[in-house]
């Protein structure tokens, strides 16, 4: 079991591989993971349910610690990226499939990886893990909201079939996992080493799903997403810092809030455009999966070699 669980944090460490790796087969080989794409509601939800295994009441104590820094990391998800999606798809006059796609991912939560990125990133893990479960929580209300206030002009959506659908996919699966953690416990934190292997497997599936079904499309608007994934990644990373220094948050709550803001649940964007648009749709959060794990890591190496300069200078000038 224990080799086993360390060929799963190697898997979970290594996601961005995999991700590219399962990306470039499915857009040499369209028609290998063709057979995913009717299960990627249900690849989400395994994803959920395994979030939900790993949440106890200990995640949200820094709710009565530091309520201001959760606040500001939750509002600061759901205004920024959002917002900034809808600025790049107006700025750059997107196709409505793939404006709709980059806005989806905008509107959706943080995602899991974030809290892997600030622990690397010496940031304040607890706080990550708080702000990701929250805005995890709240998903099945806010994102179908922003999302519908911000693309509706370039197509007709319902929000409440959404809402149902982010529900199914998202809420039930964690609330399962929460009473399976609370009626089973032991069982489930034998089992909470293998859950980054079971993740990475389902997200890269989906991945694989929408750019084999969007093959054509990203050939001729591949570029394009990809830059605007880019930029859209680093904007939300440097104005989730921005927003904790704003408000005087501590260094390690603005690391952590960077990265919170800057990495989606894209497997839920995915998800949720092949449900309701086209595969073209769920390409900026299939690009965004493989991207977001690239560009975190960079900076979460970044801030770690910051911290052990630092560390060592310190120790030179006592």
């Amino acid at each position: 079991m224990e080799a086993l669980n360390r060929f799963s944090r190697f898997v979970g460490q290594t996601f961005a591989l995999w991700a590219g790796l399962f990306a470039g087969i499915a857009f040499v080989a369209p028609e290998t993971f063709k057979w995913v794409l009717p299960h990627i509601p249900l690849l989400l939800g395994i994803v959920m349910f395994g979030m939900g295994l790993t949440l106890s009441p200990a995640d949200f104590k820094i709710l009565g610690r530091h309520p201001k820094a959760v606040l500001v990391g939750v509002v600061a998800q759901f205004v920024i990226m959002p917002l900034t999606a809808y600025a790049l798809a107006v700025g750059f006059n997107l196709p409505p499939e793939i404006a709709v796609g980059v806005i989806l991912v905008g509107a959706c939560p943080g995602g899991t990886a974030s809290n892997v990125m600030t622990y690397l990133a010496r940031g304040n893990v607890a706080l990550s893990v708080a702000v990701t479960s929250i805005s995890t929580l709240l998903a099945p209300v806010l994102t179908p909201a922003i999302f519908y206030l911000l693309a509706n002009q370039w197509l007709d959506i319902s929000a409440t079939a959404m809402f149902g659908s982010i529900a199914k996919m998202v809420l039930l699966p964690i609330v399962l996992g929460v009473a399976a953690h609370l009626l089973f416990r032991k069982q489930t934190e034998a089992a909470v080493g293998v859950l980054p292997l079971v993740s990475v497997v389902a997200i890269v599936l989906i991945i694989g799903a929408v750019v084999g079904a969007s093959k054509p499309k990203i050939l001729e608007s591949g570029l394009l997403i990809l830059g605007v994934v880019i930029l859209h990644n680093g904007i939300g990373y440097l104005l989730g810092f921005l927003a904790a220094k704003l408000c005087k948050l501590p260094f390690d709550a603005q690391k952590t809030l960077a990265i919170e803001v800057g990495m989606q649940n894209s497997g839920l964007g995915a998800a949720l455009a092949s449900a309701y648009f086209t595969p073209l749709a769920a390409v900026p959060s299939a690009i965004f999966s493989v991207w977001h794990n690239i560009s975190g890591s960079l900076l979460a190496s970044y801030w770690a070699a910051k911290a052990v300069r630092e560390k060592e200078s310190r120790k030179d000038s006592v």
